[in-house]
Parts: C-alpha cells; sequence; structure tokens
C-alpha cells in the first residue's frame, strides 16, 4: 500500500542513522520517553475504548470560515487553522503550509479516524502555490499520503524532518525539492529561515518505529520569530528553545489527543500553556484538537482546560475557528465557539 510511506533505504539510510539522535536502530528523544505509563494496562485501555465520553465528537457541525488564502495581505504573519495541526502562514510574499490533512481521515483506513462533520472545508484544489511545505514528522494526522500527492506539483521547496523525505519521495515528490533538518540544524528559503528544535514524540508508519525524526519548526521572517510545534510531550526542551531564541511572537503548540495513559508523548493542556511560558511567547495558538478524535476526552476540552488556565496566568491566548485567519501582533480570536456541543 502507496499510503504506508518507506522508511529510509540505501545511501539516505546511512545518512539518517548519522545523526547523533539515532541510537540502537532508532531516533530517541532527549530524555527517556516512555509510550504508556507503567499502569496503561490492556484492560485500562480496553475500558477506555468501550466507554468513551458522550462528546468525545462534536454534536453539532463545527463553525467554520472559507478563507480565500490568496486575497489575504499583511506585513505581518497572517495564520489559518484547519483543524488538528494543519494551518496557513501568509508573510513577507510567502505561502507556507504546515502538516496538511484534507484526505477526511488520520489513518491508512477510510473507515478510521474520520474528520468532525464541518472540519473539512478546506481541500488540495484550495491551494494554488506553496512556497514552503512543512512537515515535522510522519504519523498519520501530520504526514497525509491522499492530500500530499495533490499538492507535490504545487510545493516550491519541502522543509521535513530527518528522514520523512523518504516517504515524499516514495510518493513521487522531486527530491531536490527536499531538505530534511536534525534537530538544531537550520536552512533558508529565500527570505525565511527554518530550524529544526527537539521534540519529545515517536514516528512511524507502521509496526517499527523511530525509523525518521520528528520536530518541532522556528520560523523566523523579517522581525518575527514563530515556534511551529509539532507533537510533543511536556519537558524542558522548550525552555531550552526559549533561551535559545530568547522568545517568539506565537507559539502553535499541540493541546488534545492526551491521556493520563500516555503522560509523555502528549501535553495536557495546562502543561500546553506551561509550554508557552517556557518558550517565552507572547501567544499562544492551541492546536491538535478539533478534528479528529484521537483520544478519549471530549472533543472541545483541550480548548476549554487550557484557556481556563492561560486565563488565570494571565497568557495572551488565539482559537480561530477552522478558516479563520489571524494576524500576530494585531488580532487575536478569543471567542469561545468551541462549545457549540
Amino acid at each position: 500500500m502507496k499510503i504506508l510511506g518507506k522508511n529510509p533505504s540505501g545511501s539516505h539510510k546511512v545518512k539518517v542513522q548519522q545523526s547523533t539522535h539515532f541510537i540502537d536502530g532508532a531516533f530517541k528523544n532527549i530524555v527517556e520517553t516512555a509510550m504508556m505509563a507503567k499502569d496503561a494496562t490492556p484492560i485500562a485501555m480496553l475500558k477506555d475504548l468501550l466507554n468513551p465520553p458522550a462528546n468525545r465528537a462534536p454534536s453539532l457541525v463545527i463553525p467554520s470560515v472559507k478563507t480565500d488564502l490568496y486575497q489575504t495581505s499583511s506585513d505581518k504573519p497572517v495564520i489559518t487553522w484547519f483543524g488538528h495541526s494543519s494551518y496557513h502562514i501568509s508573510v513577507a510574499g510567502k505561502k507556507i503550509l504546515v502538516d496538511p490533512v484534507f484526505s477526511g481521515n488520520a489513518s491508512p483506513f477510510t473507515f478510521m479516524i474520520k474528520s468532525f462533520a464541518g472540519s473539512d472545508i478546506y481541500k488540495p484544489a484550495d491551494f494554488k502555490d506553496i512556497d514552503v511545505l512543512i512537515l515535522t514528522h510522519d504519523h498519520y494526522d501530520h504526514l497525509d499520503y491522499k492530500t500530499l500527492v495533490q499538492l507535490k506539483d504545487k510545493v516550491k521547496f519541502v522543509c521535513c524532518s530527518l528522514g520523512v523525505a523518504s516517504h515524499l519521495t516514495h510518493w513521487g515528490f522531486d527530491k531536490k525539492k527536499i531538505t530534511e533538518l536534525d534537530w538544531w540544524q537550520s536552512a533558508k528559503f529565500e527570505n525565511l529561515k527554518l530550524t529544526a528544535t527537539p521534540a519529545r514524540h515517536f514516528s512511524g508508519r507502521m509496526i517499527k518505529r523511530g525509523q525518521t525524526l520528528w520536530s518541532a519548526f522556528v520560523l523566523e521572517v523579517n522581525e518575527y520569530q514563530l515556534f511551529l510545534g509539532g507533537d510533543s510531550g511536556y519537558g524542558d526542551h522548550f525552555r531550552e528553545i526559549g533561551k535559545r531564541f530568547g522568545g517568539f511572537d506565537i507559539a502553535i503548540l499541540e493541546c488534545g489527543q492526551y491521556n493520563t495513559k500516555w503522560p509523555m508523548i502528549h501535553m495536557m493542556p495546562e502543561e500546553t500553556v506551561q509550554a508557552n511560558i517556557d518558550l517565552q511567547s507572547k501567544v499562544l495558538m492551541p492546536v491538535h484538537w478539533g478534528k479528529f478524535a484521537l483520544a478519549f476526552h471530549p472533543w472541545n476540552e483541550p480548548a476549554s482546560r487550557a484557556i481556563d488556565r492561560a486565563k488565570q496566568l494571565s497568557i495572551k491566548y488565539t482559537v480561530p475557528k477552522i478558516g479563520e485567519s489571524i494576524i500576530v501582533g494585531d488580532t487575536l480570536k478569543v471567542e469561545e465557539w468551541w462549545k457549540v456541543g
């Protein structure tokens, strides 16, 4: 099945395995990171699966806005969220797309992990051209085969975590367009600079894990610094990133698909707020929710808990509707639209 992708092989595999983060046959996190908590027994997991909350998915169609991405113009970065961890950034004449998933599900099988009603108003056809495509890691809810094969001819540059290019070239991407980065490596794409930074997560589209890297990215353009978080559990790496870069205008951070049974690979909403503080970010934008149910919490709980905590600590935040644009340093969307059901 083409959708499964392909792990690095041959000379590419040799290059990937030269990374100092590739240890004993797989990429490793900076600190020890278990996939599951010690008390996460198969029986406990089965109970969660058989007794999900009534509102794990919204009861009503999610409100959304269809924005013409090619009519937005500002000297400041303009961010448009598409649900989960997919979003578009327009800045300095460039169009940037991050982890696009527009196929309607986050799985190799169409009957699994379907998107919520109302969350799929954008399709690959809505994109005329993409200057830079950023791919944080190879999980199905971030690296979407059906979406990417429709976008590949519209993309000028691809910037991805080390090893992810193997999937892309397997799907027909021109390897000359692709730049892979290890943690703390940087690359320039005309007037944009991207740096891959550590995250606390894992990778793999099949049984074997850790053959490609997972990252967050720092986008530097003009006087702006944006933190593009990808997936990550909480850890000291956020403080180190904030220290190295001296703060951010906005941090787009995962906030959803968490569970006490896998506490190290995804953040609880309150940890998302703390990560924003550690990064020295002026504004928090919580993502990784609003489109798919990958965990067992209510679908809108991530936003509610994170914003409640942000309010307690006087942290600025923005929670746009799907398709609604915000301007960094200018307009912030704070309407609690997620309380629709």
